[in-house]
């Protein structure tokens, strides 16, 4: 997918978002919008004519967390086709199967590397024939 691509982005880590984002954008072809927790996202979901190509959902959020999210986002029919990817800390295939199984695309692991973030999102919403 060399052509822009619009990504939704939450995680309430300020530093890690702030990481992302600069890398994400640093891509050029990626229009980002980047949140601080999962209720936000859904929040943007909801803007009059915002739909992403891709939502990164980071796992661990205080209140609504990525799981919950996407659960959020699935139980809406305008949304509910939109590929998500989870971005998380919990690396082991177990944890990392149950995130695919809750409907996720594909997931990122926590510490990424910020140049190879671009690249991770594009190759997973390719795969995902999004």
């Amino acid at each position: 997918m060399s052509g822009g691509l619009t990504v939704l982005y939450a995680d309430d880590e300020p530093d890690i978002r702030e990481v992302a984002s600069i890398a994400l954008e640093l891509d050029g072809g990626i229009n980002l919008t980047a949140v601080g927790s999962g209720q936000e996202a859904i929040e943007a979901l909801e803007r009059p004519g915002y739909r992403p190509d891709v939502i990164m959902l980071d796992v661990m959020m205080p209140g609504m967390d990525g799981p919950a999210a996407l659960a959020e986002i699935r139980r809406r029919p305008m949304l509910a086709d939109i590929p998500v990817v989870f971005i998380t800390a919990r690396a082991q295939a177990h944890e990392q199967a149950r995130f695919l199984e809750l409907g996720a695309v594909g997931v990122i692991t926590k510490p990424f590397d910020p140049l190879a973030l671009a690249g991770e999102l594009r190759a997973i919403v390719t795969r995902a024939g999004a």
